[in-house]
């Protein structure tokens, strides 16, 4: 059917993009062609024409033989995998098309026109060539002593050692400040490893360490300082980096490619409890373009799901709500952790976005998203299920509900829902804190306000001075000034204000509320 297609469109003159648009028409209902195989039809040849094409392209760009071979073109022709940015660079060179011509959304990353060769967006490059050697950025192109490393990377690996030294050996609560040359560090390795994605051969047996080291890294995350295991965490991505420098075999390209999301991601979210929600997206971006290689739905839905909490806790619940979608879309029917906490950031966004006055609608809206949440749970794998920061937990579900429902006003069942989150997080502080402060919410909803202050109070001195992240310290001052507008000449609100006001340094444990 493609065959005759081509034939009549060329005998009467159409273009091979518009010959490919048809057949994907005609024949996509029928035999699900998607749109990039539809191009390789058009045009008329084999799997192992493109494959050719692609390697000469790589090659002509001075770039080491790529690992594309017809088995992976073939997934990405089925719509079983897509291609990373690389790949699809060289494919829509190949088309001559751009991105969304092969079906997949967003602009190229050589940021260049593709329709025909040597010609960009606003004429032809100083070779003559469309993304000749897809060029480095200026920032990176710094002298090499190493072939997998230069100045600039080591440089930055220095400045997180020293922070992560200095953490080590001085208690001082100045020491755990984010500061301007930690931060840059962090850009820093976050840029390269963009530029890392888009440009390696390493052990099986080092993968696999470093694999059991991101793991360990997200059993961390609730039990170490934010900044102490940021360090840890860059270095760690900073060395997958560096192996990516090189192509790697496809199997292994994949592995790297996932810890560099999940480390990319573990950034994002120590950046949210540090209070940086810029660079909170930018590693969260950087976890979207490494998991998209991978082609794992449920990782991409982790991410983005993780990347919702940005918008949740420092932007606007709307985009909170449209990426919480985007998240269980991504997940569909695969059972993972995505499933779980998709819905219950969609539910936390509709209770933040109606608050306690909440119409029965928006309310039904809200918990039948925890339902879905609930059902979704029941399916994870037991792995999955022990997992806070790569996966979702028990506890993590009953925190989240209990604060969805304190939002919503629904304080009678908020109480009992927090009363066994509390039960269950006895052993991590923060999340202490946060169910104690939903807890004092709920007594002010309900007009005790003595008692919304005692809690209050309560948790905030149990909480040492260390832990008062930017994070932690917004509910807190929320419930002050709640309280201040309902009753502002209550005998407990100077020692609530006064443990409010107690210093707040920049760091601190981790929470699974991020």
């Amino acid at each position: 059917m493609a065959r005759r297609i081509r034939a009549k469109g060329l005998a009467v003159g159409r273009t091979a993009a518009q010959i490919a648009e048809e057949i994907h028409e005609t024949c996509g209902a029928q035999f699900g062609t998607t749109k990039i195989k539809g191009h390789r039809l058009a045009h008329g040849i084999a799997l192992a024409d493109v494959i050719e094409q692609v390697r000469a392209l790589f090659e002509r760009d001075e770039k080491p033989a790529p690992g594309i071979g017809e088995t992976l073109l073939s997934a990405y022709e089925s719509g079983l995998k897509r291609p990373g940015p690389e790949y699809l660079h060289y494919l829509c060179t190949v088309y001559r098309v751009e991105p969304p011509s092969l079906g997949y959304d967003g602009p190229c990353i050589c940021g260049h026109g593709h329709r025909m060769p040597g010609v960009l967006a606003g004429g032809a490059d100083v070779n003559g060539r469309h993304g000749a050697a897809l060029p480095e950025p200026t920032e990176l192109r710094t002298p090499s002593l190493h072939p997998d490393k230069n100045v600039d990377s080591e440089e930055d690996e220095n400045i997180l050692r020293r922070a992560l030294l200095n953490l080590l050996t001085n208690n001082d609560a100045g020491a755990t400040k984010l500061t301007g040359p930690v931060l840059g560090a962090c850009e820093g390795i976050r840029r390269r490893m963009d530029y890392t994605l888009v440009s390696s051969t390493v052990s099986p047996a080092m993968l696999d360490q470093w694999e059991e080291a991101t793991l360990a890294f997200g059993r961390q995350y609730t039990t170490t300082a934010p900044l102490r295991l940021l360090c840890d965490v860059l270095l760690e991505l900073s060395a997958v980096r560096n192996a990516m420098t090189r192509r790697q075999p496809i199997d292994l390209q994949e592995r790297l490619c996932r810890m560099a999301a999940q480390l990319s991601g573990l950034s994002g979210m120590i950046m949210i409890n540090l209070g940086d929600h810029r660079l909170a997206r930018s590693f969260f971006r950087t976890g979207r373009t490494a998991a998209d290689e991978t082609g794992d739905r449920a990782l991409r839905a982790w991410v983005t799901a993780r990347e919702a909490l940005v918008p949740l806790y420092y932007g606007d619940a709307r985009e909170a709500l449209n990426l919480a979608k985007k998240s269980r879309d991504l997940a569909g029917q695969t059972p993972c952790a995505a499933q779980a906490m998709a819905p219950v950031v969609e539910a936390r966004a509709l209770a933040m976005l109606s608050g306690t006055d909440s119409r029965k609608e928006v309310v039904d809206q809200a918990k039948r998203a925890l339902a879905r949440a609930r059902n979704a749970f029941s399916h994870i794998k037991g792995k999955e299920r022990e997992d806070m920061a790569f996966g979702y937990t028990e506890k993590q579900l009953y925190f989240y509900q209990g604060d969805v429902l304190t939002k919503l006003g629904q304080t009678l069942e908020a109480d009992l829902v927090l009363d066994q989150a509390l039960h269950q997080y006895q052993d991590h502080i923060l999340d202490q804190t946060l169910i104690r402060l939903d807890q004092a919410q709920c007594r002010l909803i309900e007009g005790e306000t003595g008692e919304a202050l005692r809690i209050g109070t309560e948790a905030l001195r149990l909480l040492g001075p260390e832990y008062r992240t930017d994070f932690i310290m917004r509910p807190a001052l929320a419930l002050l000034q709640a309280i201040r507008a309902r009753e502002p000449g209550h005998p407990g609100l100077a020692a609530y204000e006064e443990q409010v006001r107690s210093p707040q340094p920049v760091g601190g444990e981790g929470t699974g509320g991020a």
